[in-house]
């Protein structure tokens, strides 16, 4: 659920979470208890550490430091290339 962050008239602020399809635009304020209405707050929208964040770190760091490639990979042991015996494929132009 979306954490909520609310402040009152008198300077308290806190935090609340509530459903999306239930959150008030005012509650009562657990300090002063005066009525603390809902501000605006940036999303959280990145988990750090999760494989999607690792991803985009390599991205953006191999878009100025790109690996040098000194020869032709390899396809690797037991790799072969895939061939077919459809006739019609044999007009189809090679790379």
């Amino acid at each position: 659920m979306p954490n909520y962050s609310f402040r009152c008239a008198q300077g308290c602020a806190f935090d609340a979470i509530y459903p999306m399809s239930e959150v008030p635009s005012e509650v009562e304020c657990r300090v002063c208890g005066s009525s603390a209405k809902r501000g605006i707050t940036a999303p959280h929208l990145s988990a750090a550490g999760s494989a999607a964040f690792g991803l985009m770190d390599r991205a953006a760091k191999s878009a100025h430091e790109p690996a040098v490639v000194d020869r032709i990979p390899g396809r690797g042991p037991g790799k072969t290339q895939r061939t077919t015996q459809n006739p019609l494929h044999a007009k189809l132009p090679r790379a």
